[in-house]
């Protein structure tokens, strides 16, 4: 079978000038080309780990081209889920009424059950749809479209429920998840504490084991939980008693709470900026009796499952996030082709375009990025897809609230009214970067598990280096240099053996350098700080938005290759925003860079510094009026 890792191109496809020749090569080939790719996506086991080898300046090809397909069946399948589930959105949804009253009518979460939305990603044999990654991100491209049933479904089943599914028994999973699947028991997540905040490991609430060992007496309490009030079964973690090597210390451990077991208690809803039809409380825990069949994984494991659980669902951010993009850009496009000022439409101004485009070009990245890695999480062998995961939601989140505001802008006035959605989407989106993780923690989670990943392996040079073998230095100054200025390495992704497509070379040598640099750059900086590095929180977020910003890009090249080669309408457009996106990411990655060299004249990071503390120590604004006069 051939290898469509490495399909060889002649050699005249690439020659300058002859771009359309290259999309067009395939002819007949095409279906074989196709079929084979859809059976490596199907089979294709995860060996390796693209996202932390960029940290080591690597390009693991075999984890991200070709760019994931769902087969036949699957799509067809999808396909017949997905206009159901549109029609009730549009003809059945009042999002300004879940606005206004801060609640989802019953009749519309009665229909969101019927439709299957609370059991999407449980098994068939438990009651579910037993979709995967990939179908449950296309089905977050319409239920984003209302921000309040988003979140409530997610909080049932992206996190509520996920224990159960990802670390639960058989007992527990054919107790509970039926009913969850049907939407008869709806579920929570209790992680958050009044006084932990984003330090999970922090928390306070207690389970204690009953004297006859049958049962743990949960007490504590649990702040901003979505579905906290009308939630029939909770994931609840708290600390125990565990023996560690004979120790006696406290641990973190997941249990399976029913609110029928008494002693459970919901404070008042908050009253919130955005999605106010999502009902977030305080729960309260009062000498709960948990059975001890009740433990999800092991006791003093909890830590681990609310981490694995939160690491698996914020991928969907992406879809979601785009399927409420393109909504905008829908309703906006229509508003600026009509309206008309200084005899032109809206749409002949350029900075109005210029918005479009930005939508369009955010829109297109984050879905890339999105359905690369639920591809990769729907391959055999539960593949860990955390850092790609992450980066997919801070992108998102942020990308999110910038296209929101400018779609807003284009309609003036208008947009700032209630009669239009538009204000109601900037509230609503502005949670994003908050809730599943603060995009400021994920920042440093992702560069910290990147950049702890290439110290494992890089440690003995490192080492050298710091003894004073200078032959080792010098070595690794030399190739930087070349690789910087020179001929940069080639990862494999052009040439005539190729997985980016030709009409796209420049963007995949832009790639190759960004990675090359970004590499080395891991490797200066380890040696540099040392354990210390988790102390410089700048530093680390500039690793972290150019490794976000070096995964955007290859999903964008992959998913752009397998469109031209797939021959899908409009690939051209894809092909135009992919070399718009690789083309201007590449100068800001190289930017960003520059401000990580240690005497960059580009990084203000310790002017910073001290103008925070100056501030901060004031606990003021500080400088003099522009009124006041000396005396």
């Amino acid at each position: 079978m051939m290898n469509v890792n490495r399909l060889v191109v002649l050699s005249k496809s690439v020659h300058i000038g002859q771009r359309l020749l290259a999309c067009n090569v395939w002819h007949a080939g095409n279906k074989v080309v196709r079929l084979q790719q859809q059976r490596s996506f199907r089979t294709h086991p995860r060996h390796l780990a693209y996202a932390k080898d960029l940290f080591l300046g690597q390009i693991n090809k075999a984890e991200v081209f070709p760019y994931p397909e769902i087969g036949n069946e699957e799509l067809e399948e999808l396909n017949q889920l997905v206009a159901p589930v549109e029609k009730f959105f549009n003809e059945e949804v009042d999002s300004a009424r879940i606005d206004r009253e801060a609640q989802i009518p019953p009749e519309t979460m009665k229909g969101l059950k019927e439709l299957g939305l609370f059991g999407v990603m449980i098994p068939e044999e438990y009651g579910g749809l037993g979709l995967s990654n990939t179908m449950y991100a296309r089905l977050a491209e319409i239920t984003a479209l209302d921000g309040s049933i988003a979140v409530t479904l997610a909080a049932h089943q992206a996190i509520g429920l996920k224990g159960i599914l990802i670390a639960g028994n058989e007992a527990q999973k054919e107790k509970y998840l039926p009913k969850l699947a049907t939407g008869e028991h709806v579920a929570a997540f209790c992680l958050t504490e009044p006084g932990s905040g984003s330090d999970a490991a922090s928390i306070q609430t207690r389970a204690t084991l009953s004297e006859d060992g049958k049962h743990y007496l949960i007490n504590g309490s649990k702040f901003w939980i979505s579905n906290g009030s009308f939630a029939d079964i909770m994931t609840v973690f708290a600390r125990t008693e565990v023996l560690v090597d004979g120790v006696k210390k406290d641990k973190i451990t997941a249990f399976i709470v029913e609110r029928a077991f008494g002693g459970v208690t919901s404070g008042k809803p908050e009253d919130k900026l955005g999605i106010r039809g999502s009902i977030t409380c305080e729960v309260s825990f009062d000498n709960v009796p948990v059975p001890v069949e009740n433990v999800i994984g092991e006791v003093g494991g909890g830590f681990k499952v609310a981490m694995n659980i939160l690491n698996s669902g914020r991928f969907s951010m992406g879809s979601s996030s785009a399927g409420m993009i393109k909504k905008l850009i829908a309703m906006t496009a229509e508003y600026a082709a009509t309206r008309k000022q200084f005899n032109k439409t809206l749409a002949d101004f350029e900075m109005i375009q210029e918005k479009f485009a930005l939508m369009a070009l955010n829109a297109y990245v984050m879905e890339s990025m999105a359905y690369l890695t639920a591809g990769i999480m729907d391959r055999p062998g539960l593949p860990d897809c955390s850092l790609e995961a992450a980066m997919v939601k801070v992108f998102s989140s942020e990308g999110g609230w910038l296209c929101v505001s400018e779609a807003l802008q284009i309609l003036g006035g208008l947009g700032y009214t209630k009669d239009y959605p538009y204000e109601r989407y900037v509230r609503d989106c502005r949670i994003l970067p908050i809730f599943e993780g603060t995009n400021e923690i994920l920042r440093m989670y992702i560069a910290l598990t990147g950049m702890q990943y290439a110290g494992t392996i890089l440690t003995g040079k490192i080492k050298e280096m710091k003894r004073g073998n200078f032959g080792m230095a010098l070595g690794m100054i030399g190739k930087k240099f070349w690789e910087a200025f020179g001929t940069p390495k080639n990862h494999g992704l052009t040439g005539k053996e190729w997985v980016v497509h030709p009409s796209l070379t420049e963007s995949a040598k832009k790639l190759e350098m960004n990675v090359t640099m970004f590499g080395h750059t891991v490797e200066t900086l380890l040696y540099r700080y040392g354990k210390e590095l988790v102390d410089e929180q700048l530093i680390l977020k500039r690793v972290a938005d150019v490794i976000i910003n070096i995964y955007a890009m290859t999903a964008v090249l992959s998913r752009a290759s397998r469109s031209i080669i797939n021959g899908l309408k409009n690939h051209d457009h894809e092909v135009l925003i992919a070399e718009t996106f690789c083309g201007e990411t590449f100068f800001k990655n190289n930017y960003m860079l520059v401000q990580l060299q240690k005497h960059s004249p580009e990084n203000n990071d310790a002017n910073i510094k001290k103008i925070a503390r100056q501030v901060l120590e004031k606990r003021s604004y500080i400088c003099s009026h522009p009124l006041e006069r000396t005396h």
